[in-house]
C-alpha cells in the first residue's frame, strides 16, 4: 500500500509541487497583499491629518444598525472611524450578571469586516443593554460588584478581545460605558483595565458620563461635584485616550443661536451653573496626560435639545435647526483643540422617526465639514 502510495506521489509531484505553492500563493496574497497593503493604504488613505493632530471623526451605531444604512452614513458624514455596539443582555438593574448576545455579536464582526477593507477604524464597545434595552446603564448598580466584575471581565470583554478585537485590528476597546451608579469603584475598575491590558495589546478607553458642576455650590466637595470624581478616577490612567458621553446641559431656552450655545459651553446658562464645560474637559486631559474623546456627541431634533441632550424627548416640538445648532457650536469650541482627539455622532446606522439622534440634513452638513 505505502509502496503504492510512494509511487504515485513521484509519478505526481510536479503537480503536488504546483498545488503547494498554488496554496502559499494564496496565502500570501491574502495575508500580505490583501490584509497589509491593500488594508494599511486605505487606512492611511482616511486619516485625518491637521495642525492640531490626528483626529478621530466617528458615529455611534445604534444596536438595530443595519449595513447598508452604516455605509450610507459613513460616506455621507466623512467619516474615518465608526463605534460598533456589541449588546450585553443584562436582566435588570440590580443583575451581576452580563451576557454578550449572540446575534449582535455575529453582525458586529461581519460589518467590521466590511470595515476594514475600506480602510475605517473601529471603536469596538460592550453595549450593555438592559431589560431589552427598556433601561439606562447609567442607572445600573448590581447587587454584588465581586460577581459583576468578574463576570465583565471573564465574561464579556475577554470573549470580545479574543473574538473580535485582537483577530479584526480594531482601532480601540471601549472597557466600560456610562457607569454613573459604580464609577466610584475604583479599585474594580483598575482591575479591569490591567486586565485587559494583560490580555490585549491594541488601544484601550474608558467612557464617563456627563456631569454638572455648579458655581454657586461652594460646599467642601460640592453635593453636585461629581466633576471631582471623575477627574480624580485612577482607571484614567490606565487608558490611551478618556471617552466622555458629551451631553452637557448648556442653557435654559427652547432655541439658541450657534453664538449663545458657543458661549454657554464656556458658562452654562441652566439654573445658573456656570459650569466652564471647556476648561473641565481640558483639565481632565492635562490631569492624566491624555486626549479627550466625544465617545457620544448628540442631540435630539427638538426644542430644548441643549436644555437636556440626554433627553431624546425633551420636547414635542421638531427642530432640526436646534440640533444642528448644537453641533456648531461644538465644532466651533473644539476643532482646533490639540487635547481633543475628536468625536463619535449619536447615533447613526438607522434612519426612521424613532430616530430623535439620527442626524438632520442640516447636521450632516455641519458634521460632513469638521476639520476640513
Amino acid at each position: 500500500m505505502f509502496k503504492g502510495l510512494s509511487t504515485h506521489v513521484k509519478r505526481n509531484k510536479f503537480k503536488y509541487i504546483t498545488l503547494v505553492m498554488l496554496i502559499i500563493t494564496a496565502i500570501l496574497v491574502k495575508e500580505v497583499l490583501i490584509d497589509i497593503v491593500y488594508v494599511d493604504k486605505q487606512y492611511e488613505k482616511n486619516r485625518i491629518i491637521t495642525p492640531w493632530g490626528d483626529k478621530i471623526k466617528s458615529g455611534n451605531l445604534s444596536v438595530d444598525y443595519t449595513f447598508d444604512q452604516a455605509l450610507i452614513d459613513i460616506e455621507a458624514l466623512g467619516l474615518n472611524t465608526v463605534n460598533v455596539p456589541v449588546q450585553i443582555d443584562i436582566p435588570s438593574l440590580n443583575s451581576n450578571t452580563a451576557v454578550i448576545n449572540v446575534d449582535s455579536k455575529k453582525k458586529a464582526i461581519q460589518l467590521i469586516k466590511k470595515l476594514r477593507y475600506k480602510g475605517i477604524n473601529v471603536i469596538l464597545e460592550p453595549y450593555p443593554y438592559i431589560k431589552n434595552g427598556e433601561l439606562y446603564e447609567t442607572q445600573l448598580n448590581p447587587d454584588d460588584k465581586d460577581v459583576w466584575f468578574q463576570n465583565w471581565k471573564g465574561g464579556v470583554l475577554l470573549p470580545i478581545i479574543h473574538d473580535i478585537a485582537k483577530p479584526y485590528k480594531v482601532y480601540a476597546l471601549c472597557i466600560g460605558s456610562n457607569f454613573d451608579q459604580f464609577e466610584k469603584e475604583y479599585n474594580y475598575w483598575t482591575d479591569v483595565s490591567e486586565f485587559v491590558r494583560k490580555n490585549y495589546q491594541g488601544r484601550i478607553t474608558y467612557k464617563t458620563n456627563w456631569w454638572y458642576t455648579a458655581a454657586w455650590d461652594t460646599s467642601k466637595n460640592g453635593q453636585h461635584d461629581t466633576y471631582t470624581t471623575k477627574l480624580n478616577n485612577p482607571v484614567l490612567q490606565n487608558v490611551d485616550f478618556i471617552s466622555v458621553a458629551a451631553y452637557f446641559e448648556l442653557t435654559d431656552k427652547e432655541t439658541n443661536t450657534v453664538e449663545n450655545l458657543v458661549n454657554s459651553i464656556h458658562s452654562t446658562q441652566i439654573f445658573d451653573r456656570h459650569q466652564n464645560i471647556f476648561e473641565e474637559l481640558k483639565n481632565l486631559s492635562s490631569k492624566w496626560n491624555k486626549p479627550v474623546f466625544f465617545g457620544e456627541l448628540g442631540f435630539p431634533k427638538r426644542n430644548k435639545a441643549t436644555v437636556h441632550p440626554w433627553n431624546p424627548e425633551p420636547s414635542n416640538i421638531f427642530n432640526e435647526q436646534e440640533q444642528a445648532n448644537g453641533f456648531q457650536a461644538y465644532k466651533e469650541v473644539f476643532e482646533k483643540e490639540s487635547w481633543n482627539l475628536g468625536f463619535s455622532v449619536f447615533a447613526i446606522g438607522k434612519k426612521d422617526e424613532l430616530k430623535n439622534y439620527y442626524p438632520c440634513d442640516q447636521s450632516i452638513k455641519v458634521i460632513n465639514s469638521w476639520y476640513k
